[in-house]
């Protein structure tokens, strides 16, 4: 493994926790009826339930596209991804927001562990595998995740307001 092999999957491991960490923070100093509070169509408490699971399923996913099959979550997803997400919902179900927070920490080291353990070989490798024309690759799928982590707490800031 070569140091800048290293140093990109640490960056990115940091990266995933600075979005957490954030997210986090905004989330917790919701007052309970914000925390249950719709931003459109989701709760802050369905936000977190949804990062849990796609800290998960970019694992999966993840070891899917090493053996060059397309991730689960890719196969039939419904329009932006609602039949995936509303699958990670009914799995995350409680309202406990330390819970939930727990998990979701719990979740994103599992996460962490898994790209620090990865083979830098697989790092940005294409296997092969295609999805609406787009070349998938284990780092691109991360940097989605902490994209979507950012996204969403700006979702919540602009909805109600978050001093993280």
């Amino acid at each position: 493994m070569t140091t800048r092999d290293r140093t990109d999957t640490e960056a990115q491991v940091a990266a995933l926790e600075s979005s957490l960490e954030s997210f986090a923070a905004c989330v917790r100093t919701l007052d309970s009826p914000d925390y249950l509070g719709l931003i459109g169509r989701w709760t802050p408490r369905d936000i977190v339930a949804h990062l849990i699971g796609w800290n998960r399923a970019v694992i999966v996913g993840s070891d899917q596209l090493r053996v060059g099959k397309l991730p689960f979550y890719d196969v039939d997803p419904g329009p932006d991804y609602s039949k995936v997400n509303a699958a990670f919902l009914r799995e995350y179900p409680t309202t406990n927001r330390e819970q939930l927070l727990s998990e979701l920490e719990e979740s994103a080291q599992e996460l962490g562990n898994y790209v620090q353990g990865l083979d830098p070989h697989d790092w940005e490798w294409d296997f092969g595998v295609r999805h609406v024309a787009e070349r998938l690759t284990i780092r691109g799928a991360a940097d989605e995740l902490i994209a979507d982590y950012e996204h969403h707490r700006r979702q919540i800031d602009r909805a109600f307001g978050c001093s993280a």
